[in-house]
């Protein structure tokens, strides 16, 4: 297994409120030769992004049986109206601040799982790709794993490791160097995966022992039926709370801006606000405020790490992806888990709609009463073109917008969005398959 790095921690001198907490993609394809869409199941992938969904897709001395975690204090307030996000110019090309940065614009690039970095390490071609795209206001990479556990899918990159830093690093400096921003999406697959996929030693992990339908591509076998996961001990608990810490803290030192955490699409924190794949009868399964108990305490220990202007993170109620499915309770979930994160400090809470791509849509009442609530940056996702970008930020239902697929395949996506250029369309045989083609090799427009 690579060595892990564990840079110093530093201090934060922000005035914050001490809690102690009780105890405890479309349909991509994957690579074999798998060259076909037609050849996968339903996936991986943020599945509005790409194509649907791929098949799916401590050292900081946590107690097992209590955890001190920090909570920047807000002072925002709210009322019938929406929040006063800055919006002085609406224009989806207008230079827009997110948190202590400036944005050159309000086009995000959506994360999207692309399956180049071999042996799980970020590469120069990644680099290259990345800084292709770093006209974006912002860019938020593909899922990274912070765990070993969490390398649900093949040839995904990690950010546990030093050699994984120091990948990740040619891909920041790139879209730095060409004026652009980046986080990196910290995500978990949890009980999405296949042991082929994993390293030695690490194994799939979940709230509860409940196998994800369908199945899994892995390069040594082809297609695998999800196995069942091993339910988490609160010692895997404290684990993987520290585990996203130091891949928070890890970005950090990999010159990224930030990163999302990504609690949508049927992954490890989504897992635990879900009765369908969370069983548990402890203090982190059971009622609704239960089961958003690890999601939050992951924020804040994360926000606590690296100062939550550099966090925000993804959720998708009523998201079908890796066999989620619906529960009587998802509105209430939401609107509570929300009210929950705004006095965590963070910066962004981003908001995916998958409808347009087959999934049940999310209720415009749950949307809009998300962004009443939300006071900070608010990214909304999901089946966007440029004539609806603009109409969004122009009735304020959001701050910043983001575009997946069209990224994808149009490195230059906001140069041809301004001039109304027609769009590359996406090659979908080649989404998840090693090398350039399908990769670097878009063509800007002329």
């Amino acid at each position: 297994m690579p060595k892990r790095v564990y840079p110093k921690r530093r201090s934060d001198r922000r005035r914050r409120a001490t809690r102690k907490a009780p105890t405890h993609p479309g349909r991509p394809t994957g690579e074999t030769l798998l060259t076909a869409a037609s050849l996968c199941p339903p996936l991986c992938f943020d599945y509005e992004e790409v194509a649907s969904e791929y098949v799916e897709n401590t050292d900081l001395d946590y107690e097992t049986h209590g955890l001190t975690v920090r909570a920047v204090v807000s002072t925002a307030t709210h009322d019938t109206t929406f929040p006063e996000t800055p919006m002085s110019d609406t224009s989806l090309f207008a230079p827009v601040p997110l948190g202590k940065l400036t944005l050159l614009n309000r086009l995000v690039m959506a994360p999207m799982t692309r399956s180049r970095a071999a042996g799980n390490v970020p590469n120069a071609l990644m680099a290259e790709y990345y800084a292709q795209r770093a006209g974006a206001g912002l860019i938020i990479t593909e899922g990274t794993s912070p765990s070993p556990n969490g390398l649900g899918y093949a040839r995904i990159p990690g950010l546990f490791s030093e050699e994984q830093v120091a990948g990740w690093k040619l891909v920041t400096d790139a879209v730095h160097a060409k004026g652009g921003h980046i986080f990196a999406q910290l995500m978990h697959t949890g009980r999405v995966g296949h042991p082929l996929n994993l390293p030695k030693g690490a194994e799939l992990i979940a709230p509860s022992a409940v196998a994800a339908p369908g199945e899994m591509y892995t390069d040594q076998q082809g297609m695998q039926a999800h196995p069942v996961p091993r339910t988490m001990t609160e010692a895997d608990l404290g684990k993987t709370r520290a585990e996203f810490v130091q891949a928070a803290r890890n970005a950090v030192a990999a010159h990224f801006d930030g990163v999302e955490l990504h609690g949508a699409n049927g992954y490890l924190l989504e897992q635990f606000l879900s009765p369908n794949t969370n069983e548990r009868r402890d203090a982190y399964g059971g009622s609704v405020e239960r089961r958003m108990r690890f999601v939050l305490e992951v924020v804040h220990a994360v926000d606590d790490a690296i100062g939550g202007d550099k966090v925000g993170i993804r959720l998708s109620p009523y998201g079908a992806n890796a066999g989620m499915t619906p529960y009587p309770e998802i509105d209430e979930t939401y609107n509570l888990l929300v009210e929950k994160l705004v006095v965590t400090g963070i910066q962004y809470i981003h908001i995916v709609d998958h409808s347009a791509m087959g999934a049940p849509s999310v209720p415009e009442k749950l949307k809009h009463a998300l962004r009443k609530a939300w006071p900070r940056t608010y990214v909304a996702s999901g089946g966007f073109d440029r004539a609806k970008a603009e109409v969004a930020l122009r009735e304020r239902r959001a701050d910043l917008i983001a575009f997946g697929r069209p990224f994808l395949s149009n490195p230059d996506l906001v140069t041809r969005l301004q001039k109304n250029l027609p769009l590359n369309p996406p090659d979908f045989s080649t989404f998840y398959t090693p090398g350039p083609k399908g990769y670097t090799d878009y063509p800007a427009a002329g």
